[in-house]
């Protein structure tokens, strides 16, 4: 007997079921039936992956619905900004500073602009977060053109208050970022963003700037920036993000990636730091503020904000706030008092500006054109000197060969010196050229110098005068160098020695002679000029 085919309700039943529990007699019936069978299950086949994918689609969905939910929460205990930053006695609420840290009302200097200094500042109780985000306003500016050593961000089982690695403690277990603006190996890699993880075992690497330890890096100069730089790290299911404001705008939300770490393993519970060192050169590093934000994973329910803080403690923070403000309303009234002209004027930023900063940096500029054109100056000296050479190399061969020729025949020396005239002549053109490059160069410095302290710096205009002189420069060098090239390449050209003494009369006569020095007193006289202009132009630099 055979038996009925089974299949899923709401479809009619296949007959090709009737392979698997039929007997042998009737294999080839049912094989027969199998084409009959083969549109119904490539429909409920059909029907199945259109339903799956569906369904993963929803999860893919509801998946970046709920990143979209990540909760961000803000942690005031683990926190610092101005305003009133510092309190009456120097110390920033819930935070401890070592070394040379100075606090302000508006910021937290780490250390100074002073050689051979250490500073840190710490958060006085330990963190516990699961998933974080911190976010670093700093201004790192100095004098120099290259600032020394930099500035660590911690995040430490334990608080290291002084040490090698950038004022903080070496042989630190947890996670350090550098922003390192000194170049330790020479490899002008500098200033750069490196990240450092550590276990405890290890000695940090200042030799190579810590690049044969580093996780994560990249190059980005934060230095002398018109605005504050600032940085955002992300610690977020075991991944270490970086990302970094260039300092050239006053938006909040303009990073830009810096570097990305995964599978990334730190400790659960620590302190943040911040540190900041200087060695034989000097910047002021300064910390405006410094937010940490807890992050929830989607799904979870964020703790409440009011579980943390107990009543008495609010209270004691409400009282303190309180007191604080009625003492600025007194310092206020009496500071009306006492100066009656000022009031209501805006007291002097004592900062920097931002022009003021903009006016350096152009001034800056102008000086590194100037060191471009002292180098083009003594390359043009060389050039000078060689040729001086050139011509008494054949001035003395001339005098000693001229005495011993007889009167009365060709001179078959003179292609010969018509073809160093004519070089000679065309190295004189050339240093015209460079000498009236020269001068268009100082007059285009010049008047954007003048066009920066009439009209304030910054303009398009004269954005453009530093393009056009620096494309000019660029002509000036490259014909330099060529000039370089040739004499270095083909010296035979230019030091032609006469022949054998033949039966000839001599081989350089009056007139040619009288040329040569004409030429050279030209030379010479040009040079002079020329110098007295250089010297005019870097009184107008200092």
């Amino acid at each position: 007997m055979r038996k009925r085919p089974v299949g899923p309700p709401g479809f009619p039943s296949c007959p090709c079921s009737e392979r698997y529990v039929s007997s042998d007699t009737n294999m080839a019936e049912s094989s027969a039936r199998l084409p009959g069978c083969t549109a119904p299950a490539l429909i409920l086949t059909f029907l199945t992956t259109l339903l799956f994918q569906r369904s993963v689609g929803d999860i893919v969905s509801g998946a970046s619905t709920t990143e979209e939910a990540l909760h961000r929460r803000f942690e005031y205990k683990y926190s610092f900004k101005g305003p009133h930053l510092a309190q009456t006695d120097g110390s920033i609420p819930f935070w401890i500073h070592s070394g040379n840290a100075i606090p302000s009302a508006d910021q937290v200097r780490i250390t100074p602009s002073l050689r051979s200094q250490k500073g840190s500042v710490w958060t006085k109780n330990p963190v516990n977060f699961e998933h974080w985000e911190a976010e670093v306003t700093f201004r790192v500016s100095g004098r120099g053109r290259m600032g020394a050593d930099g500035l660590a961000v911690w995040f430490t089982t334990s608080q290291g208050l002084d040490g090698p690695v950038y004022g903080a403690a070496d042989h630190w277990n947890g996670l350090g970022i550098f922003f390192d603006s000194f170049d330790n190996d020479g490899k002008k890699n500098n200033p750069s963003i490196i990240v450092v993880g550590n276990n405890g075992n290890l000695a940090y690497d200042h030799q190579n700037d810590g690049t044969t330890q580093a996780l994560g890096t990249c190059l980005r100069d934060f230095r002398n920036k018109p605005y504050p730089v600032r940085a955002k790290i992300t610690y977020y299911k075991k991944t270490l993000t970086v990302m970094i404001n260039n300092g050239f705008t006053p938006d909040r939300d303009d990073y830009e990636f810096c570097t990305k770490i995964d599978n990334m393993v730190i400790p659960t519970e620590g302190f943040f730091g911040i540190s900041a060192a200087t060695g034989g050169l000097a910047d002021d590093h300064d910390v405006l503020s410094f937010l940490l934000f807890r992050l929830t994973e989607p799904g979870q329910q964020p703790p409440p904000p009011e579980s943390e803080i107990p009543k008495e403690e609010k209270d004691k923070y409400q009282e303190e706030f309180q007191n604080f403000q009625q003492e600025l309303d007194k310092k206020k009234e009496e500071f009306q008092k006492e100066h009656p002209d000022v009031q209501g004027e805006p007291i002097e930023d004592q900062y920097e500006s931002v022009n003021d900063r903009e006016i350096r940096q152009v001034f800056e500029g102008q000086n590194r054109i100037h060191l471009e054109i002292k180098q083009l100056h003594r390359q043009l000296a060389m050039i000078l000197d060689e040729q001086r050479r050139y011509v008494s190399v054949i001035t003395d061969e001339v005098a000693k060969k001229g005495a011993n020729v007889e009167s009365g025949q060709v001179d078959s020396s003179n292609p010969q010196l018509s073809t160093v005239l004519s070089t000679q002549q065309e190295v004189l053109r050339n240093l015209n050229e460079l000498k009236s490059s020269f001068h268009e160069s100082l007059k285009q410095i010049g008047s954007a110098q003048l066009q920066g302290n009439a009209a304030g710096i910054g303009t398009y205009e004269t954005i453009q005068h530093f393009n056009e002189i620096k494309e000019h420069l660029h002509t000036v060098k490259r014909d330099v160098d060529h000039l370089v090239q040739r004499s270095a390449q083909n010296p035979a050209e230019k030091i032609v020695k006469c022949p054998d003494p033949p039966p000839v009369p001599s081989c350089l006569s009056t007139i040619h002679f009288i040329i040569f020095i004409v030429i050279q007193s030209v030379l010479f006289f040009c040079y002079i000029m020329y110098k007295t202009q250089q010297e005019a132009a870097a009184k107008k630099f200092f």
